[in-house]
């Protein structure tokens, strides 16, 4: 996404300021996006595993490292409380207990 500010007569520093805020925004909300799509996919791929599959430490990984990131990503946000989420996204104990441990 690119940033046209208006003609240049009516650009004031503040207006500016404004539009260079509206355009971070944007991208923080496509960035979130982002990585809750990549939790839900994880989180998809786990669920379909069955418990003796040998791939099944590697989709708890891939999912602890997709919801580790997404939480960064809200933090960046302003957004600190996870529970919503969680519930949410029904966020398994055995992937919230392996978040940051690679």
């Amino acid at each position: 996404m690119s940033l046209r500010p208006p003609a240049l007569g009516r650009v004031t520093p503040e207006t500016a300021l404004d539009l260079l805020e509206h355009e971070v925004a944007g991208e923080m909300a496509s960035s979130l996006g982002r990585a809750g799509r990549r939790v839900e996919e994880t989180l998809a791929r786990l669920a379909a595993a069955e418990a003796s599959d040998p791939m099944r430490p590697d989709l708890l990984a891939d999912a602890a490292d997709a919801v580790y990131w997404y939480f960064i990503q809200r933090e960046l946000c302003g957004l600190r409380r996870h529970a919503d989420v969680i519930r949410e996204y029904g966020i398994p104990n055995a992937v919230l207990a392996r978040l940051g441990a690679r």
